[in-house]
């Protein structure tokens, strides 16, 4: 069975309305003879004559009069959809959206992010997970809508990306530690106990690298799955916990922070998204406040140089 054309439904709607084939032509901009095989089709279509001769005019059947509000109807919700989405009514918005984040995102993040959304769009609920691993196919598969860390070799690039912030990773230990007090140097550094983070591939890390070369190693005494367990254990023992600064920030109040003897590069913090997502309006939104919750916790210069004057 042949599919109906469906650019049907506009010619009929206009039919309908203008009860004329020559009025109908003039507003779809077509020749009275278009018209009138449009017409033809019509009929074929629905078995029905739709507008019949009466004197000098054209009137409905009783079919063309049942379908004229249903056609009307469809044309409208059909155009609708073709439609650029309307500008975002967010105090009207009623969404959900799960982010996964990495291990301090949302104690450093979350509350600059949930009181913007609390007061613009309270109908957006926002649902955290835990980042176990750089696996994409939460996003892929719609799991997830939006995802926080560093993008790795292995990010598929079909996935949008942007950077919201630049991070160090730095040292940290209890208040009281040996290493709170004179200048840090490497061997101080890697002689004393350290907690790791569980990494989800092989080879040296970036502090194992640039150790190496000054014949020095760590101590690795304890591995845990994140940074908020790192600081954790460094906050009531001896450990000592080497973890990105800005993700970190809320879960070291009280602790003592020095900046590595030892150079590492930065890491690049991004977002990532699928592109089905890309020209949603509500999900642009949610970009934008994540984007805006980072942007608005630098690292003070002060505090900056304080860290930088500890080596």
């Amino acid at each position: 069975m042949s599919r109906p054309d469906l650019n049907l439904l506009v010619t009929l709607d206009v039919l309908l309305a203008e009860g004329s084939v020559a009025g109908a032509a003039r507003r779809l901009r077509l020749s009275p003879s278009a018209m009138s095989r449009a017409l033809a089709r019509l009929r074929a279509a629905t078995g029905d004559p739709l507008l019949v001769r009466a004197g000098r005019g054209l009137v409905a059947t009783p079919r063309a009069l049942e379908l004229r509000d249903r056609v009307g109807q469809l044309v409208q919700e059909s155009e609708a959809v073709l439609r650029p989405a309307e500008k975002l009514n967010l105090k009207q918005l009623k969404r959900s959206f799960t982010l996964r984040t990495s291990d301090g995102f949302v104690e450093n993040f979350g509350p600059a992010l949930i009181a913007r959304i609390s007061a613009e769009a309270p109908g957006l609920q926002l649902r955290f997970m835990q980042k176990p691993d750089r696996d994409n196919a939460p996003l892929r598969d719609g799991a997830v809508d939006l995802e926080t860390g560093v993008v790795a070799a292995s990010t598929g690039p079909e996935f949008r990306t942007q950077a919201l912030f630049r991070d160090r990773f730095i040292g940290v230990v209890r208040a009281g530690h040996a290493l709170s007090k004179g200048r840090i140097t490497a061997v101080r550094y890697a002689a004393g106990k350290h907690v790791d983070i569980a990494r989800h591939s092989e080879g040296n890390g970036p502090i194992e690298n640039a150790l190496e070369p000054l014949g020095l190693k760590r101590e690795i005494a304890i591995i845990v799955g994140g940074f908020s367990n790192a600081l954790a254990l460094a906050r009531t023992s001896d450990l000592i916990a080497t973890v990105p600064e800005r993700h970190t920030e809320s879960l070291r109040v009280g602790m003592h922070t020095f900046a590595l003897p030892v150079r590492t590069k930065e890491i690049t913090v991004s977002m990532l998204w699928h592109p089905r997502l890309d020209a949603d309006p509500a999900h642009r939104y949610l970009r934008s406040c994540v984007r805006e919750a980072c942007v608005d916790r630098p690292i003070s210069s002060s505090r900056r140089k304080k860290l930088d004057q500890s080596v």
